[in-house]
């Protein structure tokens, strides 16, 4: 048994970085923001005009086929591209207006306007059409799609506990929208979790979901070290909040 420290979060978090997204061989310059809009962008405090979800609790808890009926039509792949190879990841909605959250890695060195996402059991694509917020310590990346009226999975107002029932959409190895369940298995950082839930390379920015159908977690990494252990990691929700307007 390996006593966890301070340098293994650490080497935790490096290996996510690079760990789940269809992506090989990328330079460190980062190339995304620059030429987009930033009109949800308010200049008095920082945060966005661009709102996300949340809701009141009404009822009790889901099982994992409610779960996938509901929110399979608010996760997408996404499709960036460095001007010579394509990559996919994962990515969710959590507005009804387009607003999405995905990994940064999954967008990192990629061409400006080039990001496209594909929505589950569709041919059409939508244009990814301003970075709103990012964060390569935090591998997240808050971004708009041109595409209205998007079903949205709402963020959830507290962290689970470990032993809670997690749900995860992604689309591993470009298997589009694959549904896997687990339980949070640690929390390694105050915000990035162990999760027992299986992803894998494309799951990267897919959305993990608890019983209540809200969304706590960006899938972000797994480890393939040749154990056998279900050993894979997933960012809170709470790093995106202070970017954020939530409303009910």
């Amino acid at each position: 048994m390996k006593k966890i420290n301070r340098c293994d979060i650490f080497v935790f978090i490096t290996l996510l970085m690079c760990a789940c997204a269809h992506k090989s061989g990328h330079g460190e310059r980062v190339m995304i923001s620059s030429n987009y809009k930033s009109e949800g962008v308010q200049k008095e405090n920082g945060r966005l005009d661009n709102y996300a979800k949340t809701i009141k609790r009404k009822g009790g808890k889901m099982e994992g086929p409610e779960i996938f009926r509901k929110y399979t039509s608010a996760v997408f792949m996404v499709f960036t591209s460095d001007g010579r190879n394509t990559y996919q990841g994962s990515g969710f909605f959590i507005n009804n207006h387009g607003l999405a959250v995905s990994n940064y890695h999954v967008f990192k060195g990629t061409g400006i306007g080039i990001e496209e996402i594909k929505l589950a059991g569709s041919d059409v694509t939508y244009k990814v059409t301003d970075i709103i917020q990012k964060s390569i310590d935090r591998d997240f990346v808050i971004f708009k799609v041109n595409c209205d009226n998007t079903n949205y999975i709402p963020i959830a107002t507290n962290k689970p506990k470990v032993g809670e029932k997690v749900f995860a959409i992604g689309s591993p190895r470009g298997l589009e929208n694959t549904f896997s369940s687990g339980e949070v298995s640690q929390w390694r950082d105050q915000n990035l979790m162990q999760i027992s839930a299986l992803i894998d390379h494309g799951s990267s920015g897919g959305a993990l979901i608890n019983e209540y159908g809200e969304v706590i977690g960006i899938t972000s990494g797994t480890f393939y070290d040749g154990s056998q252990a279900n050993l894979n990691y997933a960012w809170s929700i709470d790093v995106i909040k202070s970017y954020i307007t939530m409303k009910d």
